[in-house]
């Protein structure tokens, strides 16, 4: 109900509030059968908060642009280049490319099914054999962590791009930890304000951004193959680096590399976030996942593969005073400082506008899962702008959230190892309780209805493919990057999702039992 200061709360799911028929339209949820509801009773019930005006082409270039996966391989690939190196690298990268793929595939049968902005978690408390309340706010709380932290590692990149830049331009420059942090705050602001008028600028700065993340790759592509020196083919494929870091196994190495490769190509599900927001969302919010994935895997290998041909002297690259590989590759191979500073800029501009995206789809996961009562404070946070249409106070507070992580820079000097670890851990695990619960479900009698978007036969194969690879990279994530391990290099990210699994619980036990409830079906006008 309008409250006369340009905000609505939207409709709860409280057992309080439900009539009998809506109870009897919430099983029917449950259980997988899809609900029908008129525009009138639709509209009542969402609040009318969101407007769907984003098409196929902005839809696609949104996921597109939000993983930029070839960028961001080329500023972090600095992990692998002493856990694994070139082989985890080359491998890693197609391994974690089919692995994706099967992921997103997995994921958009169900949002055919069921486009929803809090999509991991309301699947979840949608196909779980029991406890469906339990799973779905536990779900919602490890989404909405991945989430904030995926926001985070922009500025943090953002923020390592340009203390790299000045290091490599005055030498005699000292980086204190502290700039970073303020650095991070800067790159925030810029976002945070200009989601205000997401609507307006969406088709032109999502073209923009779709023109440049491909018209850089060219541009990069060519430059270091016609430039750069030549690395032979027994370095790119054969080379497996496992000495380096104080690992003496090659295989842990190999493993633990695979964070460069692998969260890239995280971060797919940004568009599921805006599905009220998307016309004909049951069948483009599939297409642009799977469509986002793929283009990016392929350039992300394609980028690797250039990289590892042109990286020239591996000792100058790899001990860099930039702590920024990718500078040394491409100054080696320009002989420029000026061409140098021109390819990192665009690197950075490709990130930027990235984190534009990401600042949109967090927020309305926030909003929507306050909407559900998934949060404290929930009837703040799960209002909607009525002038600006869109979630206002969540964005507010994911923009808080990143101004106070930002201070961890600070006070540790492996804060952007976490930052870059924590969001692939969390989103991974995201996406697994979804898959799992639906690939059970596939063997109940009560199976749920297809949307438009089916895997038919293959949808097994694919599920258990994707659970599969979700397991075998989650269990490298944690592992400390160098050994002997230390306060200073000790990989924070399994302890940090292993502190919000425990926050959850809590929260359930204290009040989130009594608060959340499986998330009633917001069906609207799909076009």
């Amino acid at each position: 109900m309008a409250d006369g200061k340009g905000d609505i709360e939207l409709a709860t799911t409280a057992d309080g509030d439900r009539t009998p028929p809506e109870l009897a339209r919430a099983q029917e949820t449950i259980a997988g059968t899809p609900i029908d509801s008129d525009e009138k009773h639709a509209q009542q019930h969402n609040g009318g908060a969101l407007e769907r005006y984003i098409n196929l082409i902005s839809a696609i270039n949104f996921g597109f642009i939000l993983q930029c996966s070839w960028e961001a391989t080329a500023v972090t690939f600095q992990f692998s280049l002493t856990n694994g190196g070139p082989a985890a690298m080359v491998y890693g990268s197609l391994f974690a490319g089919i692995g994706t793929t099967t992921i997103a595939m997995s994921l958009a049968e169900m949002a055919s099914m069921d486009p929803v902005v809090g999509a991991q978690y309301r699947w979840s408390a949608r196909f779980a054999p029991g406890w469906n309340e339990f799973w779905g706010l536990m779900q919602g709380w490890i989404t909405i962590f991945a989430w904030i932290c995926s926001c985070t590692s922009n500025p943090a990149i953002l923020s390592n791009i340009i203390v790299g830049l000045a290091i490599f331009n005055y030498p005699d420059y000292v980086p204190e930890r502290w700039h970073a942090t303020l650095i991070m705050w800067a790159f925030t602001i810029l976002p945070f304000i200009a989601n205000f008028w997401f609507r307006r600028l969406l088709n032109p700065l999502e073209a923009v951004g779709a023109v440049c993340h491909v018209l850089f790759f060219v541009i990069s592509i060519i430059t270091l193959v016609v430039l750069a020196e030549r690395s032979t083919a027994s370095y790119v494929f054969e080379t497996l680096t496992h000495d380096a870091s104080g690992w003496s196994n090659a295989a842990v190495s190999w493993g633990i590399g695979l964070l460069s490769v692998t969260y890239p190509l995280t971060g797919f599900d940004g568009v599921l976030h805006m599905s009220d927001e998307v016309k004909q969302a049951k069948t483009r919010v599939p297409r642009s996942m799977i469509a986002a994935v793929s283009m990016n895997a392929v350039m992300q290998f394609a980028y690797v593969v250039c990289i590892l041909f042109t990286i020239g002297d591996i000792d100058k690259v790899t001990n860099t005073p930039t702590l920024l590989p990718i500078i040394e590759v491409y100054h080696e191979a320009t002989g420029s400082k000026s061409a140098t500073n021109l390819f990192i800029v665009m690197i950075a501009i490709i990130i930027l506008i990235a984190f534009f995206n990401v600042f949109a789809s967090v927020s309305r996961l926030v909003w929507a899962f306050s909407r559900d009562k998934g949060l404290p404070f929930s009837g703040f946070f799960g209002k909607v702008n009525t002038r600006l249409k869109m979630p206002l106070n969540a964005l507010g507070l994911v923009g808080l959230v990143i101004f106070l992580l930002a201070i961890i820079n600070i006070g540790s000097s492996t804060a952007f190892n976490a930052f870059i670890s924590l969001p692939a851990l969390a989103l991974y695990i995201s996406y697994f309780f979804p898959i799992l619960f639906f690939f059970l479900r596939r063997f109940s009698a009560n199976k749920p209805a297809p949307g438009p978007f089916s895997l038919g036969i293959v949808g097994l194969p694919v599920n258990m493919f994707a659970l599969s690879y979700i397991i075998f990279t989650v269990i490298w994530m944690p592992f400390p990057t160098v050994l002997p391990v230390t306060g200073n290099n000790m990989n924070y990210a399994g302890p940090l999702v292993g502190a919000v699994i425990i926050g959850a619980l809590i929260d359930w036990f204290i009040s989130g039992r009594k608060r959340f409830k499986v998330p009633v079906a917001r069906e609207r006008p799909d076009f």
